[in-house]
């Protein structure tokens, strides 16, 4: 009677659950719920406490917007962390932790009974414990079912490449942690590359940049804000200027400095040649008869870092093919997440797996 209980139960909250698209990036994470869209974008932060009297136990006391705007400044005891790196799962728990939050949101905000199915993202060369990973968390976060999509065929998808034609299609997504490359046609990934370097390894060379020249320390956050404030990918015909302001690391007290663009492009230039031979070395692996689709249509460049000034023409020049910043390049990973979700049962060849949670 209690198994049939649990089944009934199961049933009702398939018939009744909202269907969930989650794009799980290192930055930010991005919710679409079935029939409405993106419902909200917060970054993938989470604030905890360790509790001395409880042995060391963890509490988590904010997610998202309000534990970033936390970040480097807690009291002891409290720390504000990221549990994605790369691209993939750091810290296991935070992460359940993270997507149970975005599922109660889905919810309204009450506690998860309708347990929904669940379309996730992923990169493109995740190893097969890392997918796993991520399956298990979005259940062990409420999820009735979880599927993963790679994140190339999902932003392809958001930005209306026509992946499933027999023609190539080219998409370039450079996301906090992870810059990937794919080759797509017929529904499928010909030829991919990717880097485990992208928009937090660009902050982090901001911030070695002006610890070495200026003998300043800042934070991530501020670093963030300097990147994409006066960060480009090419030369300025009138550079730009801005006050950072940190710790001096002479004395420890606080200090202001002007940092020139020209400065900021000097630090994140050895990463966009990275990310710039990565893309080479996938068009070199690229069928000659795809590549010609390719330099038709173009390559399309998604994701937060594609915002960068002079990005696209730096790509194009470099590359000898047209490069086209997506619509919402932001989105593009969600946006494709929703069409999927909006379309499961036909979407289903795109993903890598269905998992299930007890029945």
């Amino acid at each position: 009677m209690k198994v049939g209980s649990v089944q009934v139960f199961r049933f009702i909250s398939g018939m009744f659950g909202t269907d969930v698209g989650i794009d799980l990036g290192t930055a930010n994470i991005v919710v679409y719920i079935k029939g409405k869209g993106i419902v909200f974008n917060e970054p993938s932060a989470v604030a905890i406490r360790k509790k001395i009297k409880g042995g060391g136990k963890i509490e988590v006391i904010a997610v998202g917007n309000e534990a970033k705007a936390m970040a480097g400044k807690t009291p002891t005891g409290v720390y504000t962390i990221w549990p994605l790196q790369d691209g993939v799962i750091a810290n296991y728990d935070m992460t359940e932790e993270l997507i149970r939050y975005c599922l109660k949101r889905a919810a309204g905000g009450s506690t998860v009974l309708a347990h929904p199915r669940v379309v996730i993202s992923v990169p493109a060369e995740v190893t097969e414990v890392e997918r796993k990973a991520v399956v298990d968390a979005t259940l062990g976060a409420g999820a009735r079912e979880a599927y993963v999509v790679e994140e190339p065929i999902a932003a392809a998808i958001g930005v209306g490449l026509p992946i499933k034609e027999p023609r190539g299609s080219m998409i370039l997504d450079i996301g906090g942690g992870t810059s990937e490359v794919a080759v797509l046609s017929l529904g499928g990934i010909v030829v991919t590359n990717s880097l485990r370097t992208a928009g937090k390894d660009m902050d982090e060379a901001i911030i070695a940049m002006l610890r070495q020249k200026y003998a300043l320390l800042i934070g991530d956050t501020t670093a963030e804000e300097v990147k994409m404030q006066i960060g480009t990918a090419l030369p300025m015909e009138d550079e730009l200027e801005m006050v950072v302001k940190g710790r001096d690391l002479a004395d420890g007290l606080p200090k202001a400095d002007m940092v020139t663009s020209y400065e900021v492009r000097e630090a994140l230039e050895p990463i966009i040649r990275r990310i710039e031979d990565m893309v080479k070395v996938a068009l070199e692996q690229t069928p000659p008869e795809l590549a010609k689709d390719i330099v038709d249509q173009g390559i399309i460049l998604s994701g937060g870092v594609s915002q960068l000034r002079g990005l696209s023409e730096r790509f194009s020049r470099a590359l000898s093919t047209p490069v086209i910043v997506a619509e919402d390049p932001l989105f593009s990973v969600a946006q494709g997440v929703g069409k999927i979700l909006e379309n499961l049962d036909d979407m289903k060849k795109v993903l890598l797996s269905v998992e299930k949670g007890a029945q």
